[in-house]
Parts: C-alpha cells; sequence; structure tokens
C-alpha cells in the first residue's frame, strides 16, 4: 500500500502540472495562441481596461475548482493502464488531464444549490461560493468543453483516429447514457424507493462509466484489443461502484474534516443508495465483494497490473 500511494502522490502531482499547462492563463491560451486584445470600436473611447472580467473571470474559476488536489483516481486509472500498452507518460497524461476536467466540471455543477448544494468541496469553498453560481455554471460548461479540445490535439496522440475513439468513447461515459443521466436519476431518486438493480444502474452511470472510460482510455491510447478493453472496463465498472458505495459510507459515517465536504446529507435528502436498502454493514460487504471481483478482472495482465489490483484495496478503505 505505501508503494501505491507514492505512485498515486507521483500522478497527482505529474497531473496538476499537466493541468496546470493546459489551462488557458491570461496571457496564453497554452496551445501557442496569445490572447489578441482588442481595442475599442471607437478610436475616441478612453483605452482603460474594462471593469468586467469575463473571459479572466471564467478562467480563474476553471483554475481555482481544477487545481485543487483531489484524489485524482481517474487519472491513476489512465496512467496505469497506458502503462500496461507501453504508451508515453506525456499522451497518457493529456489524456488523463482531459477526463479530469470533466470531473471538475461535474463537481462544479453537482455542488450547486440546484442539484447537491454543497459550500464545500475538497476542503475549501465550492466554486460557486467564491465566484458566484453563473461563473460556476460557466466555468463547468468551460472545461466540459474545453476537455475535447485537449484531446484532439495531436499530443495526445499522432492517430486521428485514437483521438476520434477517444472522443466518442468520453462523451459517451459523460452525457446522457453517463455521468449527466446519472444525476439526473439521482435527482429524481429523491424521496423514492429504489429497487438494489435501480440503484446499482444509477451509480454505474453517475460513477461508473466515467471510471470505465477512465481505463479505456489507456487501452484506446495503446491500440489494445477488445478483450483486454472490456477486462479493463469491467475492472473498472466494479471498482466505480465500489468506490460510490464508500462514497455513501463516508457520508453516513464521517466527519467534514475528515471527508472535507459536508456529511450526512444523503439520509437528511432522502437520497436512494445501496445503504438506504442494504443497511450500512451489508453495504460495507458488497463494497469488498465488487472489489474482489475488480481484481479477478485484471488476472489476464499478470504481475503488470498490481497496482491496480492495490488500487481496488485502496478505494475500499479510504477515509476521505
Amino acid at each position: 500500500m505505501d508503494e501505491l500511494q507514492r505512485t498515486l502522490q507521483e500522478v497527482s502531482e505529474s497531473l496538476e502540472q499537466k493541468m496546470d499547462k493546459l489551462l488557458p492563463s491570461d496571457e496564453d491560451d497554452n496551445y501557442g495562441n496569445t490572447v489578441i486584445a482588442f481595442r475599442p470600436l471607437n478610436d475616441n473611447m478612453p483605452d482603460k481596461p474594462s471593469p468586467v472580467g469575463g473571459e479572466d473571470t471564467l478562467i480563474k474559476a476553471m483554475r481555482y475548482s481544477s487545481l485543487s488536489g483531489g484524489k485524482r483516481l481517474r487519472p491513476f486509472l489512465t496512467v496505469m493502464c497506458a502503462k500496461l500498452f507501453g504508451v508515453s507518460r506525456e499522451a497518457s497524461l493529456c489524456a488523463a488531464a482531459a477526463i479530469e476536467f470533466i470531473h471538475t466540471y461535474s463537481l462544479i455543477h453537482d455542488d450547486l444549490p440546484a442539484m447537491d448544494d454543497d459550500a464545500m468541496r475538497r476542503g475549501k469553498p465550492s466554486c460557486h461560493i467564491v465566484f458566484g453560481e453563473a461563473a460556476a455554471i460557466l466555468a463547468g460548461d468551460a472545461l466540459l468543453t474545453f476537455a475535447f479540445q485537449v484531446l484532439a490535439d495531436e499530443r495526445v496522440h499522432p492517430d486521428p483516429a485514437v483521438r476520434c475513439e477517444l472522443i466518442r468513447t468520453l462523451s459517451m461515459a459523460s452525457g446522457y447514457r453517463g455521468m449527466a443521466g446519472g444525476q439526473m436519476m439521482d435527482l429524481e431518486a429523491e424521496k423514492k424507493q429504489l429497487s438494489i438493480d435501480e440503484i446499482i444502474r444509477l451509480q454505474r452511470l453517475k460513477t461508473g462509466e466515467l471510471f470505465a472510460m477512465s481505463c479505456e482510455a489507456g487501452a484506446i491510447l495503446g491500440k489494445a484489443p477488445r478483450p483486454l478493453r472490456s477486462a479493463l472496463r469491467g475492472y473498472a465498472h466494479d471498482i466505480g461502484l465500489a468506490f460510490q458505495i464508500t462514497d455513501d459510507l463516508l457520508d453516513a459515517e464521517g466527519t467534514r474534516s475528515a471527508v472535507g465536504k459536508e456529511v450526512k446529507k444523503d439520509k437528511q435528502a432522502g437520497k436512494a443508495t445501496l445503504i438506504s436498502v442494504l443497511g450500512i454493514e451489508r453495504a460495507r460487504e458488497q463494497a469488498r465483494i465488487l472489489a474482489n471481483q475488480a481484481i479477478g478482472h485484471l488476472d489476464v495482465f499478470d504481475r503488470k497490473a498490481d497496482q491496480l489490483r492495490a488500487l481496488a484495496e485502496f478505494v475500499i478503505a479510504r477515509k476521505s
């Protein structure tokens, strides 16, 4: 586990550096294009800085939420799965950054009053608390679209077919039959009784599909055969659901200081979770079963996937 923690930290630091370079700044869009300062249409107008921030405010909000630490499990999955197929670290980090931009956009929107209404995220004020709701919505929108701009760049892969497959797969994982659809199900399920199968489908869409994409991205970059892509998807779906159950357990049992956000909100909101159906101990047991199943999917990779096996154990043992 110590080796896993070191690798998680190393990937997280490398990702932070990559995201910092990819994200736009006040002077450069980091794709080699200098931001143009437009002159006033009327030459008689005084040449003063405008009091309206616009683009600058949006960039600050994007960077505030993206460069804020976190577990970075999805990028870790991308980098580790890409390593199985000999993909360059540069390419895997670019793809991982794009996925993390999507994840960050979802967190910004999830925290909004119309969604989960959270004032804290990763131990600091949520984006909408700092920049206002409108700026938070637009920052999320900008990160969503920026992710696909990153994936379309040749630095991710020289083969345009590979880049298109990455874009297609990520759009499906984050869209109406993936993360966004799962979030809508989650909102509609409040105060309703769902079956275990319905809750599993909700969690698979809300959390599992982006986990699956994170693993599959590494295989896509490595042009891996379908059976190996399927094995990684199976692994990711199981740890994605185990991760969500552990999240629900932390919400039920954790503290705000340890978790980094408000806790005990699921019960207050009447959210449908496996805990609400199974109870805490059976839900904990189910997370363990899922972690074991996830590890079983990796048999085909032998010892090369030991870090991914360790991650399955880490996911259900985490305290934040």
